[in-house]
């Protein structure tokens, strides 16, 4: 395999520069957060030193600029994951207020004692909680599609676990804990032949794939910047128009309204309705500047790369005695969570750290997984266009470092 095909993008991020205990950075937590190239950072420190004005308020030339700028980004978004009409695109601050300005803008409006709604025992926390808290909050039963030990869903069960009173279906793409990629079109066929509306955890979609919303017909698609080379602190719902011009707004305040007296007010727009107050417009602008980066590279070779990359991971890992891969799905990307027996993930993360390679320890914020798996936490490697098999070697002598450390020949 050549390396040589990141090599160009690698130098276009500031961090790599950096060294860790002496150590170039061996970065493989890109599950929890992507870093971001040098066009995204300048873009940050232009707005806030050129334009620093609010959008959409000031008939003045820096607020028109930063307005062009901000809806220049919406309608990049809108073109990159294949939607038809920009206004389908709502700013959010990640893929977790996605779900729950779902959870609790539509979804709770429409819902009865009784009904129920369908995720899966791989789901995140962000997709767990906000459908637990309207369980208790309407009386209402959250029914779970199992995994199978595998790390794949049992899809046979979903045509058994759906009925008349199920009104949503919210799914992952990718399961962050285990890099199982779940069959979306498989799911979101069975759900609209029931007239179930579906919801998709697309946060770890990007790193991996491109996105056509049109054509995988999903209703709602969450995801975040953060983890595909933008800036913190940005996400999108994308929505398909008919829910987005029924759903109440999340939240009350500036730029979501028409009008207000004290007597009435009329709500702004789609998208506007559900974005708020001032906005993060550095951010969201600087997440414009990573949507070109991204369209400025060759995705399908670089996706490919990553697929050749995985298969090297999953190989020298599987050269370390007493190492367990947890799960091993079907269809998979490059998400791999791993113990080694006798140790724990927390000692496995702090003497990887000493080699400058940054992997995550813990339950991911998918404790279910860990329970349906009998293990307390894992450790995780996540790839990214930037890594090359120079990372997993140092990966590996880090592990196998640990194993003499204690005493596991």
């Amino acid at each position: 395999m050549n390396d040589n095909i990141t090599k160009t993008i690698k130098n276009k991020f500031p961090i790599f520069n950096k060294h860790i205990n002496g150590k170039k950075l061996h970065y493989l937590d890109n599950a929890a957060i992507t870093h971001v190239p040098k066009t995204v950072v300048d873009s940050l420190l232009y707005f806030y030193c050129n334009i620093n004005s609010n959008v959409h308020r000031g008939a003045y030339h820096l607020s028109e600029i930063a307005t062009e700028k901000y809806e220049a980004t919406r309608h990049k978004i809108s073109h990159f994951i294949k939607s038809t009409d920009e206004k389908q695109c709502v700013f959010v601050k990640n893929t977790t207020e996605g779900i729950n300005l779902v959870a609790f803008s539509y979804l709770k409006s429409i819902l009865k004692e009784g009904d129920n709604i369908v995720i899966s025992q791989m789901e995140h926390h962000s997709n767990i909680v906000p459908w637990y808290l309207l369980s208790k909050e309407m009386n209402i039963h959250l029914k779970i599609i199992p995994l199978l030990k595998s790390g794949d869903l049992d899809y046979k069960s979903i045509k058994n676990i759906i009925n008349h009173k199920t009104k949503l279906i919210s799914i992952t793409h990718i399961s962050n804990s285990l890099g199982t990629i779940n069959n979306l079109k498989y799911i979101i066929n069975i759900a609209h032949s029931k007239n179930i509306p579906v919801l998709i955890d697309g946060a770890q979609s990007m790193l991996h794939s491109t996105i056509n919303v049109t054509t995988l017909d999903c209703d709602f698609f969450c995801f975040s910047s953060h983890k595909m080379y933008g800036p913190n602190g940005v996400g999108v719902l994308y929505a398909k128009k008919k829910y987005l011009t029924t759903m109440r707004p999340y939240q009350g305040g500036g730029e979501m309204i028409k009008h207000v007296s004290f007597s009435n007010v009329i709500w702004n727009d789609i998208p506007y309705k559900f974005e708020a107050g001032t906005p993060s417009i550095a951010n969201i602008i600087a997440f414009g500047e990573a949507i070109d980066f991204l369209n400025s590279i060759d995705l399908d070779a670089l996706f490919t790369y990553k697929k050749q990359l995985l298969h090297y991971m999953l190989n020298r890992l599987n050269e370390i005695k007493d190492l367990i891969i947890i799960g091993k799905p079907n269809v998979r990307t490059s998400i791999v969570s791993f113990i080694i027996k006798n140790i724990h993930a927390h000692d496995l993360g702090t003497i990887a750290d000493h080699y400058g390679v940054s992997i995550r320890t813990g339950h991911h914020c998918s404790i279910p997984v860990m329970d349906f798996y009998g293990v307390a936490a894992t450790a995780r490697a996540s790839l990214a266009f930037y890594n090359t098999t120079n990372d997993i070697d140092m990966l590996i002598t880090a592990l196998l470092h640990a194993k003499n450390i204690f005493s596991l020949k």
